[in-house]
């Protein structure tokens, strides 16, 4: 395994895009730690396949250095960088077997026969495959071949890393589930550096440690799944992870108050800094959105609600504003409603950005 340094990373796919300032890829400083999960989290287009593939060799980018522990590999093909990559759509031989299509990569290394059995079988088993492990790999399903894909590139223990361009794409929902699962048991065991590219929160939240957030060629957060979700440092990140996603209400700041509609709202640690002139913006999950008697709070207009089993989603408006409210199950819903906000739960944005808290 390997550190994966990313050292001022920019790429355009011309030069003249480049010359005009148009990068798919805008400047990325950062590095995936030896034996860390990774999920490479955005919304389709957003540079998350560009920035794998940098890693990978299968493209050079326009500016920087790709950095393995401290070797520049820049201009090293996949095959020097020692890199397992795992594909949307399966990459495999079809006139091979089950069992070869695993065995071929530890054959290639000469790895004695004894160890290359004892990785099949452990990973024929991990996939769930024994009992095809004979078939041709042209008679199967496009969720059983990818399940090949998957084990070939997991099967290796010399790799400095692997990378995964949304690999569950063909998998049916509750294969998803189970490969997810022993994908992130066989990162416990092993250690191995992976990385893991996805527009699914729920894949990414549930497969890394740490996500990187992408949106339109920069990444915007890294944190872990409860930094995502409790203190979103852009706007894009409060919108993207959650479902629903976090309400980002327009206001003015007047003091040490945020001012939304003609409703004042005390922020937490007083006034905080902002750049003059900048949109301000106020952040708050629906989660810590409570809907009370009218009368004890700021006044809504509640515009539907969505019964979603364990819990109802309220659709509502705040001085002209969407405003979004989950409610668990047993709570009532008032007939008049007014919305209190958790003091704690509130996030100030500047141009998008976070505005850190002042310290008390």
């Amino acid at each position: 395994m390997a550190r994966i340094r990313l050292d001022h990373i920019r790429h355009a796919y011309t030069p003249e895009l480049a010359r005009a300032g148009n990068y798919a890829l805008r400047e990325i400083d950062h590095a995936f730690e030896d034996g860390g999960a990774y999920a490479l989290l955005g919304p389709s287009g957003c540079g998350k396949t560009t920035l794998l593939n940098i890693i990978s060799g299968l493209l050079t980018p326009s500016e920087g250095h790709v950095r393995f522990d401290e070797r520049d590999v820049t201009d090293l093909s996949p095959e020097l960088r020692n890199i397992a990559q795992v594909f949307q759509f399966p990459v495999i031989y079809d006139t091979m077997t089950v069992r070869e299509n695993l065995a071929f990569p530890l054959k290639n290394r000469k790895v004695p026969k004894a160890e290359i059995e004892t990785r099949v079988t452990d990973m024929l088993r991990r996939i769930g495959l024994e009992t095809k492990a004979d078939r041709k790999a042209q008679g199967l399903t496009a969720d059983e071949k990818q399940k090949i894909s998957l084990g070939r590139g997991l099967v290796r223990s010399d790799v400095n890393a692997i990378l995964f361009d949304e690999p569950l794409t063909v998998i049916d929902p509750h294969m998803k589930w189970q490969l997810r699962s022993q994908l992130k048991e066989l990162h416990r065991q092993f250690k191995m550096t992976m990385v893991y590219v996805t527009h699914d929160q729920t894949e990414a939240l549930t497969f890394a440690d740490k996500v990187v957030v992408m949106y339109d060629g920069e990444v915007v957060q890294i944190g872990t799944p409860e930094e995502l979700f409790e203190r979103p440092r852009h706007t894009f990140v409060g919108y993207f992870i959650g479902s629903p996603g976090m309400n980002v209400l327009q206001c003015q700041l007047d003091g040490t108050d945020a001012v939304v509609g003609s409703a004042r709202i005390s922020m937490p640690g007083g006034a905080r800094a902002a750049a003059a002139g900048a949109k301000t913006e106020l952040g708050i999950r629906p989660e810590f959105v409570r809907l009370v008697p009218r009368g004890q709070g700021l006044p809504v207009t509640i515009d539907r609600v969505e019964d979603v089993g364990s819990e109802r989603i309220v659709r509502a408006s705040l001085f002209g504003q969407k405003l979004v409210s989950v409610l668990s199950e047993g709570t009532s819903l008032p007939a008049e409603a007014d919305a209190v906000f958790d003091p704690a739960a509130l996030n100030l944005y500047a141009d998008s950005w976070l505005v850190e808290r002042r310290p008390s």
